[in-house]
């Protein structure tokens, strides 16, 4: 007998020897061939296809219960706890995974409507973003582009880096919106300051940025001290659902990646806190990330729970048609709808490589569960918003009413791509 013949003979003992194990392989040879290796905890190992591009390293019998089923959650929370470890891009770990689960039930886990009301207050809502956002500005340094702008970028000849997708996405929004010199324009969750620092400088606005997250607060300051606009930009340590109309209207309103931490219960009094926030003749502009599911909201191989548990707590996607039935709703009049799903997908992308080839200075400021989780949940979306798991739209609103100044935009889209 050859030694490949002993290989396979040893394999079959070790699968024979754990019913887990025997239980899985039969499942995996059913049902579709994946691009993995198992490298069992006996030193011996399994390709579940051809050609492997994962290896997953078992750390003992105990770990397979990951694998049963083997949906996104199970397998993402395996992996982040420690019960086994992957090797290759995580790219390629997550198509991997994906391939995985698929041999389990299709439909698994829901990203949108698992929630129950109540869940979003002032005080909840904080400690998420704090979760979220507060690792470190060093940590998201080491794969943002140099402006820290999180969210979708834009890639309008598909050619373009990250750095110039984020700015080509910060002047796209701010020509949408029409931002003129001297106008007031406030952003809604502005994070490190991006795109107010890019309406004074570029636009010649006033502009006022508000987050819950002490740290981007903080470095927003600097970079607003640094570039010699205190006069010109305030950045508030504040909950949007503060801010006092009594301090003043604004004529140009933005939320970025903001409207996905709000809950679907309270979607009609963000929009109507907008709405009472923005001058007649102003426009306003909401980029938030969907679910495409219109019905149940949710998200194929499971997906959601992790998320909630590990990154965004409390999180809930609401599918683009309740966005704009709430917007109706609140006295706005949506104008323009663009989806940007397949930018989404390349940004994410464009982080994941960033992770991954900064990974030894990533693990030199977080610990080894917060690096885990972060890698997975970057391949992870990537490859959510590239399948259309989910999507990610820009909706342009004004004030409804039929009088024509409520309207300031041309009749055409033109505009937007002067």
């Amino acid at each position: 007998m050859d030694s490949s013949s002993l290989m396979d003979a040893a394999v079959s003992s070790a699968v024979r020897s754990h019913p887990l194990l025997n239980r899985l392989l039969s499942r995996l040879r059913l049902k579709s061939e994946v691009p993995l290796r198992l490298a069992l905890w006996n030193g011996f190992e399994h390709d579940l296809g051809p050609e492997p591009r994962v290896t997953v390293r078992l750390g003992g019998p105990a770990a397979l219960r990951y694998f049963l089923p083997p949906s996104l959650d199970n397998l993402a929370e395996g992996y982040v706890q420690g019960h086994f470890d992957v090797l290759g891009r995580s790219q390629d770990i997550v198509e991997a995974a994906a391939k995985l689960a698929q041999t389990a039930v299709p439909m698994q886990g829901r990203f949108a409507r698992i929630f129950s009301p109540g869940r979003h207050s002032r005080a909840k809502d904080a400690r998420a973003i704090e979760h979220h956002y507060d690792v470190s500005n060093a940590f998201y340094q080491l794969w943002l582009d140099a402006q820290m702008v999180y969210s979708c970028g834009y890639f309008p000849t598909q050619s373009e880096t990250l750095a110039q997708a984020q700015s080509a996405k910060l002047d796209h929004i701010l020509t949408k919106v029409m931002l003129k010199p001297g106008e007031r324009l406030l952003d809604i969750g502005c994070g490190w300051g991006a795109l107010v620092l890019r309406a004074a400088q570029k636009f010649g606005a006033t502009a006022v940025g508000v987050t819950l997250s002490k740290n981007q607060y903080e470095f927003a300051c600097e970079r607003v001290e640094c570039a010699g606009l205190k006069g010109q930009v305030e950045i508030r340590l504040q909950d949007y659902r503060d801010i006092d109309e009594r301090d003043g209207v604004f004529d140009k309103i933005t939320s970025i990646g903001m409207f996905e931490h709000v809950g679907l219960n309270h979607l009609a009094g963000y929009f109507a806190k907008i709405h009472a926030l923005l001058s007649e003749g102003g426009l306003v502009l909401n980029h938030g990330i969907t679910s495409t599911d219109p019905d149940s909201g949710a998200t194929p191989l499971g997906a959601a729970s992790f998320i909630d548990k590990y990154v965004f707590p409390h999180g809930e996607l609401p599918h683009v048609s309740l966005a704009l039935k709430d917007i109706q709703a609140s006295g706005l009049e949506p104008l323009d709808v663009e989806c940007l799903r397949r930018h989404y997908a390349r940004t994410l992308g464009l982080w994941a490589q960033n992770y991954e080839s900064h990974s030894d200075a990533i693990r030199e400021l977080v610990d080894e569960t917060t690096y885990r989780v972060w890698r997975i949940y970057l391949a992870g979306c990537a490859q959510a918003f590239s399948q259309n798991w989910v999507s990610v739209y820009q909706i342009l609103a004004c004030t409804a009413g039929s009088a024509e100044h409520l309207n300031p935009t041309p009749w055409s889209r033109a505009f937007m791509y002067a």
